[in-house]
């Protein structure tokens, strides 16, 4: 708060939380002096069995790279299964793989921590190579008075770099620890001091001849105030380690079976939940603004207006929300619905505050998507009628995509009227007139009847006089957008934005699966609440939510008829 005041800076209170004594950010968990991995991403890390093809390894490593700087040797370790990548190469578990595989696992599961660096307190860089990679380590003296690890880095050597002698290898691994750390290093108050068990390095400043390479490494060495000390290898055994070791997580993650038992664990000493017994079994106020009746207490279970209620854990609600936000047919949705599909089974005091804080930092979305909300004038919708699904929709084409069962384009159809709903098609971009009526066909009119209006860009195809016919024919009326401004028909674009959205986020390490998760996409789409509707399109067609994935409790998620009918007669 001193701080605060001197810096003139005011916060909001019930933005605030106070006296935590760790924060969540970008998958690390943050806390007084060090930062660990964060246990929620690590779960199931156990029970990780070994990969099976190509497509394995890679979600198996893209899930390791994110926490590689707390992994020592991590690049040696990974060499067995990054050779099973290599084109045409037949996939072949090895023991040297399952051996990398076991340790991996360890290391994740002892969740090693690093120390919180200090740019006011002397460096220690313990360096060394291999013929297969370079590794090395910062450190800093901890309150202990010990050198503690703040990060480790480990690279391997390209074919090129593996041909370099040996006085190279070490002088690359200095290379690489000071461009990975340069943003601490340079301009501190201290000499950084550099530990390496190869003698000749300690002459590299003297040295009369260098060649390009080496003298490209010495300008960049010369921004440094470098020691440079030899040491015995048996000295430096962490760094010594990240190079002479011998030779992403999973797209649908399963379902955890294991959450109803965790949620009632933690119901004894929570102490909301006994206040709400309390309460409930005298018949006497609820424990917030609400009736009686909005409580009910099921298996072992508290439910609130139909809600599991969780209690007070920060790791159970990671839990929780984690599995639904990342699977597919929720589809990393942004803060509001992602709120909205969590709500639908659970609740817990001030849960939108903790979803929202969990949305901002995931590394998928971050990645994946880009600012839809920027400050300026609202474009305004088009006039729709308030009847029937898809009596006014829209089209347009997603083209060259990665190939996936011969088709390597999506054809987008928008409902403008009742639902809000959208429609996903594979398609080729060379079809014609003809394909494309075919397709409507078997996806539109067998499911909602015909259109009285289709909106749509100035594609040739849409433009042709085949199509133009054919909706004379079927008192169809069409309707073009301006040429050169796709704002005409905005909500097709946004919709088109959010399907490149969610492929990139499943789809980025295999980009030919794009076919399998269309499905997906659509289903996520249809199942999230619109923004002008407060209601879902499939809740505005049918009355219900649909499941995108098992709840933990059994109990059906379709309304009694007369339910349906009521909630349907009050949209």
């Amino acid at each position: 708060m001193r701080r605060l005041k001197e810096h003139d800076l005011f916060l909001k209170p019930e933005k605030c939380k106070f006296d935590v004594t760790e924060v969540i950010f970008l998958g690390m968990v943050i806390r007084p002096g060090y930062i660990a991995m964060d246990p929620v991403k690590l779960a199931g890390i156990a029970e990780w069995e070994p990969p099976q093809m190509v497509k394995g390894v890679c979600t198996f490593l893209g899930f390791g790279n994110f926490y590689r700087k707390f992994i020592g040797k991590y690049a040696q370790l990974t060499r067995p299964l990054n050779d099973l990548l290599q084109k045409n190469r037949k996939f072949e578990w090895t023991k040297e793989c399952q051996i990398a595989f076991n340790v991996l696992k360890a290391k994740f599961l002892s969740e090693p921590i690093l120390i919180m660096l200090d740019v006011n307190k002397p460096f220690v860089i313990e360096a060394d190579a291999s013929k297969w990679a370079t590794g090395a380590v910062l450190r800093q003296k901890g309150t202990d008075g010990e050198w503690h690890p703040c990060g480790y880095l480990s690279k391997s050597l390209s074919p090129t770099e593996q041909n370099y002698e040996i006085y190279d290898h070490e002088l690359l691994a200095i290379y690489r620890a000071l461009m990975e750390w340069r943003h601490y290093l340079i301009g501190g108050n201290f000499k950084v001091v550099i530990l390496s068990d190869h003698k000749n390095l300690t002459y590299f400043r003297t040295a009369q001849k260098l060649n390009r390479r080496q003298a490209r490494w010495s300008l960049f060495l010369s921004e440094f105030d470098l020691g440079l000390i030899h040491v015995p290898g048996k000295s430096i055994t962490q760094a010594d380690a990240l190079s002479r070791q011998s030779n992403e997580q999973d797209e649908v993650d399963s379902i955890d079976l294991g959450m109803k038992e965790a949620i009632v664990e933690r119901l004894g000493p929570d102490d909301f939940h006994k206040s709400a017994l309390e309460q409930l079994l005298h018949q006497g106020v609820p424990p917030i603004k609400s009736t009686l009746s909005d409580w009910r207490i099921e298996e072992e279970l508290l439910f609130f207006q139909g809600r599991v209620y969780v209690p007070n854990d920060d790791d159970l609600w990671r839990r929780i929300v984690r599995t639904i936000h990342e699977t597919p047919g929720v589809g990393h949705p942004g803060q509001w619905n992602t709120v909205e599909q969590v709500q639908r089974d659970f609740w817990w005091p001030g849960m939108s505050k903790f979803i929202r804080s969990f949305v901002d930092g995931c590394v998928i979305c971050q990645q994946s998507k880009i600012n839809t909300h920027p400050t300026r004038t609202p474009i305004q919708p088009l006039p729709a009628p308030n009847s029937f699904p898809f009596q006014v929709c829209t089209m347009d084409l997603i083209m060259d995509l990665p190939e996936c069962d011969d088709m390597d384009s999506i054809l987008v159809v928008v409902d403008h009227s009742s639902m809000k709903g959208v429609i996903f098609i594979p398609c080729t971009k060379t079809m014609d007139t003809t394909k494309i009526a075919e397709l409507l066909i078997q996806h539109l009119y067998r499911r909602f009847r015909l259109p009285d209006r289709i909106i749509s860009d100035r594609d040739p195809r849409f433009a042709a006089e085949v199509f133009q016919e054919m909706g004379k024919q079927l008192s169809i009326k069409h309707s073009m957008s301006t040429a050169f401004h796709p704002q005409t028909d905005g909500e097709t674009e946004r919709v088109n934005q959010e399907i490149e959205v969610y492929l990139r986020a499943f789809c980025s390490k295999e980009q030919t699966r794009w076919k399998e998760y269309l499905p997906l996409a659509e289903f996520a789409h249809n199942n999230r609440t619109h923004s002008v509707l407060k209601k879902s399109p499939f809740f505005m067609m049918m009355g219900y939510h649909p499941r995108p994935l098992p709840t933990i409790f059994e109990r059906t998620m379709i309304p009694s008829i007369e339910e349906q009918l009521q909630e349907l007669k009050r949209i």
